[in-house]
C-alpha cells in the first residue's frame, strides 16, 4: 500500500469512525466493560476525547508540561456528545490546517516527533478504539477497509516499539487467510470475528463482575459447567448460570481472572486464564474454558482447572 497519503485525511476518516459508533451509546452502555480491560465504555470515551484535547496545543508546538496545567481532569463532564462535539470541532480545525505535517515538530512524552508521525498514531489509536467501542456496545463494527489497509502497512514498523512499551497486548493467532482487519487486530492484541467476540464479551463481564452484561452474553439456553470434582457442576439457562456467577464474585471478592490466550476454531473457543485470590504468588490456578458460540452469543462454557 502507498505510504504517500495526506494523513490529514486518514485523521478525519478515522475520527468519523470513532464518532459514528459514538452515536449509538446509550445510557445504559457507559458502564459496559470495553476490549481495553482497564476502561469502561465512559473511560475509553475519556480517553479519546483527552486526546483531542491536546491535539491543538501541540501542533502548534507547545509542551506537554504546558499544557497539562491548562486542562482539568473532567474531560468529559454531564454531556459526553458534547464535549466529543466541542474537541473534535477544534482539533480537526487545527489538523486541517497544518500544510507542514512531515515537518513539523511536535514535543511527545517520549521525545520528538514529526506531526505526519503524531497524526498516524492517532489515526490508529481511533481506528482500534472504534473496534473497542463498537464491540463493547455491540452490533456493527465496520472499520474503513482503506484505513485498515493503510494502519496495517505504518503500524508494522512501529510494533515492536509499542509493545515494548507496553501500549499494546501480545498478538493474538489469526486463522490462514485472515483479513488485514483481522490481522491488524491481532497485533494489537485483539480477537477479530463473531465467535471472538462473544466469547471476549463474555470474558470481559466476568472480569469486570458485571452480570447484566454477562447474561446479555449468552444464550437463554446456556450451559456453564464449574470446576467442582469429578465432572464440574452443571447450571442451565441465564439465571442459573448468572446465580453461579453471583455465588462467586461474593465469595471472592478481591479474587482476579486475567486471560492468557484465546484460540479460536470455527464456533469453538479455547481460552487459557489464571485466577488469583491473594497476595502470595502460589495463592492462584490456572485453567481453561472450552466455549461454543452460537449466533453471536455464549451458549456453553465448560472450565477446567489444573490442580
Amino acid at each position: 500500500m502507498s505510504v504517500n497519503v495526506d494523513v490529514r485525511e486518514l485523521f478525519a476518516t478515522a475520527v468519523a469512525g470513532f464518532g459514528r459508533v459514538l452515536r449509538r451509546v446509550t445510557d445504559e452502555d457507559w458502564d459496559r466493560p470495553t476490549p481495553c480491560t482497564e476502561w469502561d465504555v465512559r473511560q475509553l470515551v475519556a480517553h479519546v476525547v483527552d486526546e483531542h484535547r491536546w491535539i491543538e496545543p501541540l501542533l502548534a508546538g507547545r509542551r506537554i508540561p504546558e499544557v497539562a496545567a491548562e486542562l482539568d481532569d473532567d474531560v468529559l463532564g454531564n454531556d459526553p456528545f458534547e464535549a466529543w462535539h466541542r474537541w473534535t470541532s477544534v482539533s480537526t480545525d487545527s489538523v486541517r490546517a497544518v500544510d507542514d505535517a512531515g515537518d513539523r515538530v511536535v514535543h511527545l512524552s517520549f521525545g520528538d516527533t514529526t506531526a505526519d508521525e503524531y497524526l498516524s498514531q492517532l489515526s490508529t489509536d481511533h481506528l482500534v478504539h472504534t473496534w473497542d467501542l463498537a464491540h463493547a456496545i455491540g452490533g456493527d463494527q465496520h472499520l474503513d477497509e482503506y484505513l485498515v489497509g493503510w494502519v496495517g502497512h505504518w503500524f508494522a514498523s512501529v510494533e515492536d516499539d509499542y509493545r515494548a512499551a507496553g501500549l499494546i497486548a501480545e498478538r493474538t493467532p489469526v486463522p490462514p487467510g485472515a483479513s488485514a482487519r483481522t490481522l491488524l487486530l491481532a497485533l494489537m492484541g485483539r480477537a477479530d470475528g463473531p465467535t471472538a467476540a462473544a466469547v471476549t464479551r463474555f470474558d470481559e463481564a466476568i472480569r469486570h463482575r458485571d452480570l447484566d452484561a454477562l447474561a446479555a452474553a449468552m444464550t437463554d439456553d446456556a450451559v456453564f459447567e464449574s470446576t467442582t470434582p469429578p465432572d464440574g457442576r452443571r447450571h442451565e439457562g441465564i439465571a442459573a448460570v448468572r446465580e453461579a456467577f453471583d455465588e462467586l464474585f461474593r465469595s471472592s471478592p478481591d479474587a482476579r481472572f486475567a486471560t492468557e490466550e484465546l484460540v479460536v476454531a470455527g464456533s469453538r473457543a479455547f481460552l487459557r486464564w489464571r485466577y488469583d485470590w491473594g497476595p502470595s504468588p502460589a495463592d492462584h490456578v490456572r485453567g481453561i474454558d472450552v466455549y461454543t458460540v452460537r449466533e453471536g452469543l455464549v451458549a456453553e462454557k465448560l472450565t477446567y482447572v489444573k490442580g
